[in-house]
């Protein structure tokens, strides 16, 4: 028979809750790391298999746009067959995708490995906070569990390069996706003996309709800022961001005629949830792109090591995370929106600093910046994460769930392709080609620093080093202007977050809804009831 509120309300959680904790922080602190932890090996990568600028921004974000596309769907599906089942389902698909990636052999068939990863991406991210706040009935206990889970969420993004770096320095760049493996066998052997069983008998259909109108929304608009950046404005930039843009107004009208629609819309008539979750995409989009310019700033510009890079950025990585659990405890004294807005200001400040570095003798501007801008979103992740949870109707919170999942990959994966063609547009405009290149050491020297350094290497002294100079003062100034475009986006969103947020009270008791103290307890999600048997 099916739990019922009220006992699931009174539910306090023990040491089986805690350590399924673990199982599920480990897919979200993955699927995070999946995408950062290549940012190291990408200079390798393309080099070994000959990718073009274009294909290498394709083999980093290609995960992030299908993950983001197939969250909402996968989702429904987790309803219907059972979150755990689809977790452990997931977790073998990503396995099976990482070692083709590990092994690939050209960059089309590594974009397809991604493609691949992303989607099996997206079968794991709906279980994650679903589960977890069926798991942790008692307020206090699931404003930890999310604490902890939003430090995974963005933890993987951060620690992605000293791992990289540590593996890059003895492997060949295959060995990263290869860190799947031990996480999800760990997953496998355990999951069905820790998590429980949620599924929904009620669930509604999947409608294939709206599933392939929220990829034919994603993509091509991300395909058109890429071409835009890249070839300036021409018609294939434009006919692309008009198409999605048509597909999305399309899906939402689809979404509000259907009876049982794919995402409810009416989540965002909730104010403090839909700030939530339009922050979560925008610092998504922020952070997603600048780390990967940082990444290659330290390596191509400051001529660093895979493995120096990485333990670089390991103490401004593990000052995000105590940031996140930190704004968890501040927050039951604070109000959520001086925690949020300051916390943005915060990054500002880093990403104004990092405008100010150069390619001699910056490293400490660049570490100081960095370490600001990371440790400034712990309280947007961490907040934002449990006003989303905590507004949604509790029969909503699984739409509610993928919708943060949602937003955060999407967000990553668009300021990769953001970021990365506006640095990518300055690079070419900006770039001194000394006489005597043509051809393809031309084209090559032309479309990305990475290939730049690689003809200046075969190039003559005089023509090599001017070459290397010039790539690597153009890059830079692409870095510039994308860190600043941030950190003056970031103090226009501490206002807006201050504004639009502060009405909510403390979370002293957890996390409280707009307008009130949260209740001790909640309870059940109608989504995530078990139709049989919790096991």
């Amino acid at each position: 028979m099916n739990a019922s509120p009220h006992e699931g309300a009174q539910q306090v959680a023990g040491r089986r809750e805690w350590l399924g904790l673990v199982i599920l922080a480990l897919p979200t602190l993955l699927l995070s790391l999946d995408l950062s932890v290549l940012y190291l090996a990408l200079p390798d990568l393309a080099e070994d298999l000959g990718a073009s600028g274009t294909q290498q921004l394709w083999i980093i974000d290609t995960y992030g746009f299908l993950v983001a596309g197939f969250l909402v769907t996968m989702g429904t599906v987790g309803d219907r067959i059972g979150r755990r089942r689809l977790l452990l389902i997931g977790g073998a698909m990503f396995a099976v995708a990482s070692v083709v990636a590990a092994f690939a052999t050209t960059a089309p068939m590594l974009i397809a490995a991604r493609a691949a990863l992303g989607i099996a991406g997206a079968t794991l991210a709906p279980s994650t906070l679903a589960l977890l706040t069926n798991m942790f009935m008692d307020a206090k206990q699931r404003a930890t569990a999310i604490g902890v889970w939003s430090a995974c969420f963005m933890g993987g993004a951060v620690l992605g390069p000293p791992i990289g770096g540590a593996l890059l320095s003895q492997f060949w760049w295959g060995s990263v996706f290869l860190l799947a493996l031990p996480v999800m066998v760990l997953m496998l052997v355990a999951g069905p003996f820790l998590l429980p069983e949620f599924r929904n008998p009620d669930a509604g259909r999947i409608d294939l309709p709206s599933v392939l109108l929220t990829l034919l929304a994603i993509i091509p608009v991300i395909y058109g800022v890429k071409q835009l950046a890249t070839e300036g404005w021409e018609w294939p930039a434009a006919v692309a961001l008009l198409a999605g843009v048509v597909m999305g107004v399309l899906f939402v009208m689809r979404q509000r005629r259907l009876a049982d629609p794919l995402f409810d819309l009416s989540l965002f008539s909730i104010g403090p949830l839909r700030t939530a979750l339009g922050l979560s995409l925008v610092v998504g989009t922020v952070q997603g792109g600048s780390l990967l310019l940082i990444n290659l700033f330290l390596q191509l510009v400051h001529g660093f090591s895979q493995l120096k890079t990485g333990l670089l950025l390991g103490p401004p990585a593990v000052g995000m995370l105590l940031s996140i659990m930190i704004s968890v405890g501040l927050a039951r004294f604070v109000r959520p929106a001086w925690l949020m807005a300051g916390g943005l200001l915060i990054s500002a400040t880093g990403y104004f600093i990092l405008a100010g570095v150069d390619g001699d003798g910056s490293l400490a501007g660049v570490m100081a910046g960095t370490a600001l801008a990371m440790a400034g979103v712990g309280p947007v992740v961490s907040l934002g994460s449990n006003i989303v949870v905590s507004s949604a109707p509790v029969q909503k919170a699984g739409s509610a769930s993928a919708a943060v999942e949602t937003n955060g990959q999407l967000g990553v994966a668009l300021g990769v392709a953001v970021s990365g063609s506006i640095a990518a547009a300055v690079y070419r405009d900006q770039l001194t080609v000394p006489p005597g290149l043509a051809g393809d050491a031309l084209d090559a020297a032309r479309d990305s620093l990475a290939g730049a350094l690689a003809v200046a290497a075969q190039a003559p002294g005089a023509i090599g080093e001017a070459l290397a100079a010039s790539a690597r003062l153009a890059f830079t100034d692409g870095l510039h202007l994308a860190v600043t475009l941030a950190g003056g986006l970031f103090v226009l969103l501490s206002v807006f977050t201050w504004l639009s947020l502060r009405h909510v009270e403390p979370m002293r008791d957890g996390f409280a809804p707009p307008g009130g103290a949260a209740p001790e307890t909640a309870p059940p999600s109608a989504s995530a009831v078990d139709s049989g048997a919790r096991s």
